[in-house]
């Protein structure tokens, strides 16, 4: 099997920062490509990575994996200019939230001799930047990686033996709809919920000075990265309506019970929502 030493990591944000702090610390020899020469400059310093520079072409010729870490609607354009750039047998990477919306222009755009995987780590933090990267935020956290018809058996061995050596925890294997359906339900909707449940409060209220660890849980991913969310909820837009949806309905039958005294109804859905609840942590223990 392939050994994959020399890695790029496109984009020193959170995830492309945390990365690259794993993989050094493993004793990868890791680049680091960047648009703001003071993160590479802040990477070097704590020796995330050996060298940088804002664009690749000194990098991806030398690189047996590149992790492209920039916002969905960047991956396409990026392989467009520098894939020209990338050698054979190269391993290509994303760490993208939504995946439907531009798998078949990634395809399109795949230099000769390399593959595509596409992955979601399942981790990282509301903040941004590099001065917020921390390999810890990797550490047990969930890996998914994102099948397609052309997807070989290969690519999924060399990238779960990466993510494995620096600290994931579980790797899952899914196709792209059950991905961007899921990733609807469990990411974006409670992100759509704190942001809805922050500002719906008045702001002149004294909300602010009863908060307690329930809200301050419930919102605490309000604190959100605009640019890239608006971008993830667009390029998911048909799930993520149809979970809203539901979301919605549940909401109004809770509504609904309170609002005619139906105690019945309200503990049935409390009883339903606990058993749910335990047979998700069953699952997650199995």
């Amino acid at each position: 099997m392939k050994e994959d030493k020399i890695i790029t990591i496109v984009g020193l944000g959170v995830v492309g920062g945390s990365y690259a702090i794993a993989l050094s610390k493993k004793g990868y020899t890791v680049y680091g490509v960047n648009r703001s020469r003071q993160s590479i400059e802040d990477a070097i310093a704590v020796k995330a990575i050996k060298d940088g520079a804002e664009t690749p072409e000194k990098f991806f010729p030398l690189s047996d994996i590149i992790i492209i870490a920039l916002y969905p609607d960047q991956i396409v354009s990026y392989l467009e200019k520098y894939g020209k750039y990338i050698k054979k047998g190269c391993l290509i990477s994303d760490v993208a939230g939504i995946k439907s919306k531009f798998v078949e222009a990634i395809a399109a755009n795949v230099p000769e001799g390399c593959e595509f995987l596409f992955c979601h780590p399942m981790a990282g933090r509301e903040k941004r930047g590099f001065k917020y990267a921390d390999d810890k935020v990797l550490q047990g956290a969930n890996f998914l990686i994102v099948s397609t018809p052309t997807t070989s058996s290969q690519a999924i061995e060399r990238m779960s033996r990466l993510v494995t050596d620096i600290g994931f925890g579980r790797i899952r294997i899914t196709d792209v709809a059950t991905h961007d359906e899921v990733i609807a339900y469990t990411s974006q909707l409670p992100h759509a919920i704190a942001v809805a449940l922050i500002n719906s409060d008045d702001e002149n209220s004294e909300t602010a000075s009863y908060i307690g660890d329930s809200y301050r849980d419930l919102t605490r991913i309000a604190n959100i990265n605009e640019d890239l969310w608006s971008e993830l909820f667009f390029g998911n837009k048909g799930n993520l309506i149809s979970t809203i949806t539901r979301f919605e309905n549940q909401l109004a039958e809770i509504k609904r019970a309170i609002a005619e005294d139906d105690c019945q109804s309200l503990k049935a859905m409390f009883i339903k929502s606990s058993q749910r609840r335990l047979a998700l942590e069953k699952k997650k223990q199995d």
